[in-house]
């Protein structure tokens, strides 16, 4: 569970700072985490997904587009795009995190903090990615 709070978190924090236009920083954090208190666990894994997936934003985003066939990405709802790239992030370059795990972990956010329809959308193109890029790049298939 605690990962999945850390996987809530980092989606508030990448949505929030996409929103305000702000870059990730120490105030930012810091007036997060007083919002919402936390172990030193969780906090790290969250800096983790929301730090990488700025950092490989370009590639992730890249991949997500290559994915989503007939999406653009600035027409999906921002809390789907958001939970595709820290998921994407995951599945790309989190090695240690299967693949079947970074999908479902993906599906359970996007259920409690998106639409209906989000779920099934993000799976199709999760599933996607996980079989297009995995395979080449780390052999992170189950």
């Amino acid at each position: 569970m605690k990962r999945r709070r850390s996987r809530e978190y980092a989606l508030q924090i990448l949505f929030q700072l996409e929103l305000t236009g702000n870059k990730l920083c120490d105030a930012v954090l810091d007036e997060f985490w007083e919002d919402n208190k936390e172990d030193d666990e969780v906090k790290k894994f969250t800096y983790d997904i929301v730090s990488s997936t700025l950092e490989n934003l370009e590639t992730i985003d890249r991949t997500i587009q290559k994915a989503a066939e007939h999406w653009v990405m600035e027409r999906m709802a921002a809390i789907d795009r958001n939970i595709l790239r820290a998921a994407t992030y995951e599945l790309l370059y989190r090695t240690d995190i299967p693949s079947t795990v970074a999908i479902n972990e993906a599906l359970e956010v996007a259920k409690k903090y998106s639409t209906e329809d989000s779920a099934p959308f993000i799976n199709g193109i999760l599933d996607k990615i996980a079989a297009e890029a995995l395979p080449a790049s780390s052999g992170n298939k189950e």
